[in-house]
């Protein structure tokens, strides 16, 4: 019979542990070969009292996103935290800093992915100077310095502006949190960028200051 101190002990302990975790789960979701682990009786059980997960996930809200099934994980497995657009605010930023301080989370992923409606929204109101009403806006508002980056590198595809702001979505949390930014820092957690193919559920690594992780 397995314990909550079993469940822990299999737990990926470092950032790339974790990254290569998710990297396996992901090729199983592509293959059809999902073995839909930590989803039993036994597994909610051995979580009543605590958990441990070996990764956040922060991503767009989108809900061709799932991020449990597309990188093939149960309870237990990760602290999903979802907002249109994966656009920051304090509260995601108290998330983040819970899952890495309380939880000892070793690894952040921010998950982007193609043809985003909230990035479609931005390179819209960029390009036609109007700005969509109610709260809508302030998500295009921290949208936009995402699109005009890659609008002044070169890249005005759709595709190249979501991975844009993958990209500077992860930088900044380590900008925003001393927390986060610390904790790289000790080598107890990592922050990556992913960026995820709708069509064929490819989870492409297109961020992180770690260069073992784009060997991993």
């Amino acid at each position: 019979m397995s314990t909550q101190t079993d469940a822990v002990d299999h737990t990926p302990r470092t950032p790339l542990e974790a990254w290569r975790a998710l990297q396996d789960g992901n090729a199983r979701f592509i293959a059809g070969d999902t073995l839909h682990p930590h989803q039993d009786a036994q597994r909610r059980k051995d979580l009543a009292q605590s958990q441990k997960p070996f990764a956040v996930i922060f991503g767009c809200s989108d809900s061709r996103l799932a991020a449990e099934i597309i990188f093939d994980l149960g309870l237990g497995d990760t602290f999903v935290i979802r907002t249109a657009g994966q656009v920051i605010d304090n509260a995601v930023l108290g998330s983040l800093e819970y899952a890495i301080e309380v939880l000892g989370t070793p690894l952040i992923m921010v998950l982007g992915h193609d043809s985003c409606g909230a990035v479609t929204a931005t390179k819209d109101s960029v390009e036609s100077g109007q700005l969509p009403r109610g709260f809508q806006r302030d998500l295009v508002e921290r949208i936009t310095p995402s699109v005009l980056e890659a609008r002044r590198a070169g890249d005005a595809d759709l595709q190249d502006m979501v991975v844009e702001h993958t990209r500077q979505t992860a930088a900044r949390l380590m900008d925003h949190s001393a927390a986060i930014s610390q904790a790289v820092s000790r080598g107890d957690a990592a922050v990556i960028g992913v960026f995820y193919h709708l069509a064929d559920g490819k989870a492409e690594l297109v961020y992180s200051e770690d260069p073992a992780f784009q060997n991993a």
